[in-house]
């Protein structure tokens, strides 16, 4: 009877070793504390690498440009309603932003053109009706401005295919919606060319231009539908648009 009560205390007691041994394998395991490294003067330590757990990049602080730069270029389309004065329109812009405008195209159509042409005799020429807008190129700026320096210079197209083209002379009135692209600045410097050290190599390449240069005027077959009175003495300004050779119009 002592024998048999002496195994089952034995049992319970392997039972209770068996149910610590599990608890222990089953527990979660904790991280083993680091410790602390002490160099010895002389030695190196090696830190470790990388980046510590939880950081972030800063956010860095948005850039609020408070005023313009004095030297920034914007662009434009202008429409200028039908009646107005092209020219005037953009001399107003000029001078109510005090800004100087850089024209680089437009399109539409006006009445009754004045164009300069810049030759020798600058002849004056005033184009009755309503033409169309090849090309429209040009400066404003806002006052005080040299002298000769704004100006605009058109080619129009007529109804019957006659193009001509020249400096605006007076007004340049709008004949239905005209759409004006152009390019304004602020700052601009005037400068007088050639400079200095270009004066003798311009002098030497025009006298040689003058003597050996090619002369050409372009044929007036080469010219369609262009009414007399811009042609004088059987010549043609340079400023007329000329077609070579090869065109694929045919005069009617």
């Amino acid at each position: 009877m002592g024998e048999a009560i002496d195994l089952r205390v034995l049992m319970d007691h392997d039972k209770e070793q068996d149910k610590e041994f599990h608890a222990m394998l089953m527990a979660p395991k904790m991280p083993k504390a680091v410790k602390p490294v002490i160099a010895a003067d002389g030695d190196n330590v090696r830190r470790p690498r990388g980046r510590p757990a939880g950081s972030k990049n800063k956010p860095k602080p948005p850039i609020i440009v408070t005023r313009e730069s004095a030297n920034a270029i914007r662009a434009h389309a202008m429409e200028v309603s039908s009646g107005c004065d092209v020219n005037e329109s953009l001399a107003n812009f000029a001078r109510k932003k005090q800004r100087g405008i850089c024209v680089l195209s437009g399109s539409g159509c006006v009445t009754n053109v004045t164009l300069r042409q810049p030759a020798s005799s600058g002849v004056i020429v005033t184009l009755h009706g309503r033409y169309e807008i090849l090309s429209l190129l040009g400066s404003i700026l806002p006052p005080p401005a040299p002298p000769g320096i704004t100006g605009l210079t058109i080619y129009l197209a007529g109804a019957q295919g006659q193009v001509a083209g020249g400096v605006v002379v007076g007004a340049l009135i709008a004949s239905g919606p005209v759409l004006v692209m152009a390019a304004s600045f602020m700052n601009a410097t005037f400068d007088r060319l050639p400079l200095d050290e270009d004066e003798v190599a311009t002098a030497m390449q025009n006298q040689y231009g003058h003597h050996n240069g090619p002369h050409h005027q372009p044929d007036e077959s080469d010219l369609y539908g262009m009414p007399q009175n811009l042609i004088a003495n059987g010549t043609t300004p340079p400023e007329m648009y000329s077609w070579a050779p090869g065109r694929t119009m045919s005069k009617t």
